[in-house]
């Protein structure tokens, strides 16, 4: 995989997106920034990290074979290619928590942005956006983060830690069909943060609602039981993990 090392971005996401645009044919880049001023999580949230310490990368990838309906897909592998490169350096309780943040017991270590670039209802493109906190070890006003130092006492290499990841992505991704897509979100679910433990949610009211997570449809919708074998499915927007 191509890599492209820049020193300051607002947001890797953004800079391989312009990357692709009026390039029809490439191979998967990648987009490393040493400082990235502006990084995006999910729910429209941002992605602090001190520059140097973390990685922050994008990944550019050529069409990937999933069905519109099937994105999900792609997230679900994309948070298993991480957890499995991570166990790798036995960090600790490794989870995902839906849709696609890592988890090392109960404190995020890593958060996950995919935009897929559609053209005629078909997936053109896909730029795939990690945030890893890696060697920072303070991080002010944000209780629920950490890092693989503070999880495990090690100081890592980003290089190494960015090319392991790639590889993996790039071995998955190769092979990813809508016929393995059962096997992984039975796997998704398998690593999913509070699986089967009653665990509490706010809704977009402020209301709370108490149910177990059970797993995730095909559309990527968390799968709740809400009381005895009654359950409900819910997207990002409209359910919030509380813990």
């Amino acid at each position: 995989m191509r890599i492209i090392k820049v020193n300051a971005t607002n947001s890797t996401n953004e800079f391989a997106r312009e990357l692709y645009r009026g390039n029809t044919a490439f191979e998967p880049i990648c987009v490393v920034a040493h400082d990235q001023t502006k990084g995006r999580g999910q729910r429209g949230s941002g992605w602090i990290s001190n520059a140097g310490e973390n990685l922050t990368f994008s990944v550019l990838y050529p069409k990937i074979r999933v069905n519109v309906n099937h994105q999900f897909l792609m997230s679900a592998i994309v948070s298993l290619s991480i957890l499995k490169v991570l166990n790798k350096f036995n960090v600790p309780a490794l989870k995902v928590k839906w849709p696609n943040d890592i988890m090392s017991a109960r404190y995020k270590i890593s958060g996950i942005l995919i935009e897929n670039i559609l053209k005629n209802n078909e997936i053109a493109a896909t730029i795939i956006g990690i945030g890893l906190n890696v060697n920072q070890t303070e991080f002010p006003g944000l209780p629920q983060a950490s890092s693989l130092k503070l999880a495990t006492g090690i100081q890592f290499n980003l290089d190494e830690m960015l090319k392991k990841i790639t590889d993996e992505f790039e071995d998955k991704l190769t092979e990813i069909s809508t016929e393995a897509e059962t096997s992984v979100l039975e796997e998704y679910a398998k690593n999913m943060f509070r699986r089967d433990l009653v665990s509490t949610f706010q809704l977009p009211n402020g209301s709370y609602l108490t149910g177990i997570i059970r797993g995730v449809t095909t559309s990527g919708r968390l799968n709740l039981e809400i009381e005895d074998s009654v359950f409900k499915t819910f997207d990002l927007k409209e359910i919030k993990l509380m813990y």
